[in-house]
């Protein structure tokens, strides 16, 4: 083999051990704890910059990349697989997105807790619970991904764990708006789960694999979705100004799940359209959501 082909090969092999970290997603575990650990401290430090590296690129590379490992049989039948809404890894590149995960997570995150030190011990139990859930997700064994109900509150502790382990490292004091905060965003993380799982329906059951959607039906799922964002929204309110503004931002998700209402299990991989616009609508909600927190360090 000549050297560009060997260069190609592993460009190649790169990309696709890439893709499986869905670069797209980056951003929603990044941005969580970058965000609670600089509002809560008001420093930008080694830790900020290490944190922020750990949770956007090796962080989603376990989560995804596992996942991709674990799910190839059914992902074979899955029209979605093979792009940015998940890689079809060759079953040669399995144990390389394990082990490249573990390889780069591991030092990024012995560095963390170094210099988070002892003064927050319970931070450490954090980064725990966040790093199990993003194993118990999918290996044999645990597969929480096939517990319905427990597979949403697994997928959204994904993402609401670093912004709570951002706050408890940062020595953040948890009042009641705070906590109204974090639980609307793990509504948030619930609904965006269930509604995202109703597109899978019917390659999930003939892969023989159980989701919140494959139990409840997609209908169904599609209004638990629309009852947590709403939710979501209402304890918006609690929060302390300019959060309650936040509270509207739920329409967007509403708007793009309630099409879906009455879909059937065999016409649900029509909710990709809505899953769609819900990943545009991400990068909208999350730029406003930006904007209200430098207002809120600005008045606070």
């Amino acid at each position: 083999m000549s050297a560009a082909q060997t260069r190609g090969g592993l460009g190649h092999r790169a990309g696709q051990v890439l893709i499986s970290s869905r670069p797209i997603s980056w951003i929603n575990t990044a941005f969580p704890f970058a965000a609670a650990y600089v509002l809560t401290t008001g420093r930008v430090d080694a830790l900020l910059v290490v944190g922020t590296l750990f949770f956007l690129v090796p962080y989603n590379l376990l989560m995804y990349g596992v996942n991709d490992v674990f799910d190839y049989e059914s992902d074979l039948r899955n029209p979605r697989k093979g792009g940015a809404e998940g890689a079809l890894l060759d079953p040669s590149l399995h144990r390389t997105v394990v082990w490249a995960g573990i390889a780069t997570a591991a030092p990024l995150a012995a560095v963390m807790l170094w210099l988070g030190g002892t003064e927050e011990p319970w931070s450490w139990v954090v980064l725990a619970v966040s790093l199990f859930a993003v194993f118990a997700y999918s290996v044999p064994g645990l597969r929480f991904k096939e517990r319905p109900v427990l597979d949403s509150v697994t997928s959204s502790t994904h993402f609401a764990s670093p912004a709570v382990y951002g706050l408890a490292v940062a020595g953040a004091d948890f009042t009641w708006p705070l906590i109204a905060l974090l639980v609307a965003f793990f509504f948030w993380g619930m609904a965006s789960h269930a509604f995202g799982a109703v597109q899978d329906v019917v390659p999930d059951r003939e892969a023989g694999i159980a989701s919140i959607a494959t139990a409840f039906g997609a209908a169904a799922t599609v209004r638990i979705a629309l009852g947590l964002w709403a939710a979501a929204g209402l304890l918006m309110l609690a929060t302390e100004w300019p959060g309650p503004l936040a509270a509207v931002l739920v329409l967007p998700y509403l708007w793009a799940a309630w099409p879906y209402r009455s879909v059937t299990d065999a016409g649900s991989g029509a909710s990709n359209r809505g899953w769609r616009h819900f990943i545009l609508i991400n990068y909208v909600v999350g730029f406003l959501v930006t904007m209200l927190m430098i207002w809120w360090a600005l008045v606070r």
